[in-house]
């Protein structure tokens, strides 16, 4: 059974939505079968057993659009692990193959459910303010008096549903800051990105190394003693990338808050 698998007395309704997404694509039918289960999710009637209770809340908090993706993301790489088995010289999908028919797949949905932006960079600035910042992982977008930012996010995770994975992560533990997706696009260079609303905090000044220290210590990481000093691990999870950067001290708390962080499973 795969990592994502659905606890034992829901696999038929994840079975419904699998065979409808088999046998007829997002139909109608395919789509209120997403959101039947992802309202269940929501209204606490169900889980996914992949995540503890904070990272459901965390879940929760990522929204509909994010629930949904991830069932499709979920059937994407289940469908091609049943074509391996079934063809027993076949070796298993790579993570290439399971990213290429999971974003192939989330895009279809989205099409259908009518919240993929072909635009939406050109979009996003001329109706919620200009781009205030970008890195690797994100093009931020703010106008002023906004009480969120807008971003554009690009996955650097080895497949989309670990990139979905590391949202419902970051909820759970910095719910602070928790992400909330709205939409799903591509890039001028063909790049799969996930839309999302994040809270926007006022940056004081940068957090220290020893102000992100005790912020983790206080979530039960520490330092994984890597010689960077930017990467933590936990009993359940890994945080990468924790970085002054990532971390600001907010002005109305005197904290420090983190925005963004690489979060994986430890597998």
């Amino acid at each position: 059974m795969s990592e994502q698998s659905l606890n034992r007395n829901l696999c038929v309704d994840f079975d419904n939505i699998n065979a409808s997404i088999r046998n007829n694509g997002f139909s109608r039918q395919s789509l209120q079968l997403i959101d039947n289960y992802t309202n269940d999710i929501i209204n606490g009637k169900t889980n996914i057993t992949r995540f503890n209770q904070a990272e459901h809340a965390g879940l929760c908090r990522a929204g509909e659009m994010l629930i949904g993706a991830y069932i499709v993301c979920n059937y994407a790489r289940t469908s091609l692990e049943a074509s391996a088995d079934a063809a027993t010289s076949q070796a298993s999908p790579t993570n290439w193959e399971i990213d290429e028919k999971q974003e192939a797949l989330v895009q279809q949905w989205a099409e259908a459910k009518g919240v993929w932006f072909a635009n939406a960079e050109q979009d996003i600035e001329s109706e919620y303010g200009a781009k205030i910042a970008q890195g690797a992982e994100a093009k931020v977008y703010y106008k002023d008096g906004d009480v969120s930012v807008i971003k554009i996010r690009t996955s650097i995770y080895a497949t989309l549903e670990r990139a979905l994975e590391s949202i419902i992560l970051h909820n759970a533990i910095f719910p602070e800051t928790s992400m909330n997706v709205i939409g799903f696009t591509r890039d001028a260079d063909g790049m799969f990105r996930i839309i999302l609303t994040q809270p926007y905090i006022g940056c004081k000044r940068l957090a220290t190394k020893q102000e992100i220290d005790l912020l983790l210590s206080f979530k039960g990481f520490q330092d994984n003693n890597n010689g960077l000093g930017i990467n933590y691990i936990g009993k359940r999870l890994y945080l990468e990338d924790m970085h002054p950067a990532n971390v600001f001290i907010d002005f109305l708390s005197d904290s420090p808050i983190c925005i963004d962080c690489i979060i994986k499973f430890v597998r």
